[in-house]
């Protein structure tokens, strides 16, 4: 290690070090003060590096929409990377932590990949299919629908006393989007939910 008591180091020649970093002339340099850059060199050359088809995509977690790449082993047809899309005009390359970490959302040991239903009561998680989930929800959903309808409501008459006003809605049940709902997607569910009544749609993206 070099001995800043007995030998220190000048203002010129720490600048020199320094506007070497980028030269051929800096390992030597770095050496000469105790600091080996060779083993920080080996270690890179063994990180492998990621090859394989590159796919564009888009980040699924808000409204942004930032561009992705997805690499794509070719032997396996298997995700082994995603990054910024330095091309997109929206993030130009850059992600979020949540986008950064979407490698997690595909490769993940503890991610659920199987519909968990834990029953009235239960104290555990089970198995259900995914058939017998949307089921569920379907029968849930119209079950709760039916005991809570209202075809009319008491208004206020301008004479004074009431008057019925037909609504056909329900309060029972309620609507919340994801931010990644397209514009077609949302259409489509928003026809869905006023066909059932319900009134309170609110999206993700919004609040």
């Amino acid at each position: 290690m070099h001995d800043v008591k007995s030998n220190p180091i000048s203002r010129r020649d720490f600048l020199k070090v320094s506007a070497g970093v980028a030269g051929s002339t800096v390992a030597a340099e770095l050496i000469g003060f105790g600091l080996d850059t060779r083993l920080v060199h080996a270690s890179a050359a063994s990180v492998p590096i990621k090859k394989g088809k590159e796919v564009p995509t888009i980040c699924p977690y808000c409204a942004v929409g930032c561009g992705q790449i997805a690499t794509v082993d070719t032997a396996t047809g298997k995700i082994i990377d995603i990054q910024g899309n330095p091309d997109s005009p929206v993030n130009e390359g850059t992600l979020c932590p949540k986008g950064a970490a979407t490698y997690q959302l595909v490769n993940n040991a503890l991610r659920w990949t199987k519909v968990k239903h834990r029953a009235p009561g239960s104290d555990k998680w089970e198995d259900m299919s995914l058939d017998d989930a949307m089921t569920r929800i379907a029968q849930l959903t119209k079950d709760t629908r039916d005991k809570n309808f209202n075809e009319t409501v008491d208004m206020p008459a301008a004479g004074g006393g009431a008057v019925k006003k037909k609504v056909m809605n329900t309060y029972a049940l309620a609507s919340l989007g994801g931010a990644t709902m397209d514009n077609e997607w949302n259409y489509a569910h928003q026809k869905l939910m006023h066909a059932l009544g319900v009134v309170y749609l609110e999206n993700q993206a919004r609040i």
